[in-house]
């Protein structure tokens, strides 16, 4: 039995790129941390919401780069010239990715109380119908 792509079947011409972006998304698991929620808050709007505990937005970053949209924080290890009886929260790192839709944008991120939220929109593209001309070969 033969493994069957999204550009090998002849219904989906041209969608080579979404098993590419698919095989990207499963690579870029991180674990699990730091936990999110998504939520629908429209017909045309969603919201992803990061716990981002101990993190400030100096030390977020969100990038946006072939509808990918990329998360990454960074925490500066403050503990040198401290004694720890115990450490429980550490200072660490991470990166979580989100493949967009095409006519997704994001519209903002707002940190409150630890949460850093990115409210994305979709767009409704216009209807379109196209007459192709057949020229005689």
């Amino acid at each position: 039995m033969t493994k069957m792509t999204f550009g090998s079947h002849p219904f989906l011409l041209g969608f080579d790129q979404l098993e590419r972006l698919v095989e990207r998304t499963a690579k870029s698991d991180s674990g699990g941390y730091p936990p999110y929620n998504i939520e629908q808050t429209s017909d045309n709007a969603y919201r992803i919401t990061l716990a981002a505990a101990g993190f400030s937005e100096q030390d977020l970053s969100i990038t946006l780069e072939n509808r990918q949209l990329v998360i990454r924080g960074r925490q500066v290890d403050d503990s040198e010239g401290r004694l720890f009886l115990h450490r429980g929260i550490a200072a660490r790192q991470f990166q979580r990715s989100f493949v967009l839709a095409d006519g997704v944008d994001v519209a903002a991120a707002i940190m409150e109380n630890g949460l850093l939220h990115i409210d994305l929109s979709r767009t409704t593209p216009d209807s379109v119908v196209e007459t192709i001309e057949i020229k005689r070969g």
